[in-house]
């Protein structure tokens, strides 16, 4: 079971974005919306708002406790670029483009291997 929100055509440039992102893959949902909280990254409150509305999914669609969400995949995908100019030099124009992206997080619950901690201080042979 999983559940998933995308955000599309949001102003920021996929590259920036992609940078937040790295941070969240593979942490807990309630520890990633914690970080992004608090991250100086322009980013980091799209992602949030998204990953937000992932567990909210999560929640009301499949009956899933907030605690035991791990965010298992997020990516960012490129979206159009708007084509604009600015004045240069001797009224030339030059060349501005505006980057969008689509941002999708998808996140499921933790489930407990049997016997996952029983093999943890033997080494391996």
């Amino acid at each position: 079971m999983e559940a998933r929100a995308v955000a599309r055509f949001v102003r920021i440039t996929p590259r920036k974005a992609r940078r937040v992102v790295d941070l969240i893959r593979g942490r807990s949902a309630e520890d990633a919306v914690t970080m992004l909280r608090f991250a100086p990254q322009a980013a980091s409150e799209p992602v949030r708002k998204v990953l937000e509305s992932a567990m909210a999914n999560a929640e009301h669609n499949l009956q899933l406790g907030r605690n035991t969400l791990r965010v298992t995949r997020a990516y960012v995908d490129e979206g159009p670029t708007m084509k604009r100019w600015r004045a240069r030099a001797q009224g030339r124009p030059g060349p501005l483009e505006k980057r969008t992206c689509h941002i999708t997080v998808v996140v499921e619950p933790v489930q407990e291997q049997p016997g996952a901690g029983q093999n943890r201080n033997r080494r391996a042979r």
